[in-house]
């Protein structure tokens, strides 16, 4: 799955088009590395989100098409 598309499925970035848009300002970056809007997420990536006052990163624990209110934080935890 693209990273823009994750980050908007799991509710990190409430929509596509400003996932797309960090990723571009690079404010995005897995496992250490700038990363691309169209970067396909595998599970164990570390995605860091430098954006807002406080950095966030979480670990990728699955990919899922398809995520509801209730189950999207399954498919993170949290490192820092």
């Amino acid at each position: 799955m693209r990273l823009d598309k994750y980050l908007k499925v799991t509710r990190l970035i409430k929509r596509r088009t400003i996932a797309n848009e960090a990723c571009d300002a690079e404010k995005i970056s897995v496992n250490g590395k700038v990363a691309r809007a169209s970067y396909e997420v595998k599970v164990g990536d570390i995605i860091e989100i430098n954006m807002g006052t406080r950095p966030l990163k979480v670990k990728v624990l699955s990919v899922s098409e398809h995520a509801t209110k209730e189950n999207a934080a399954d498919n993170y935890t949290v490192v820092e």
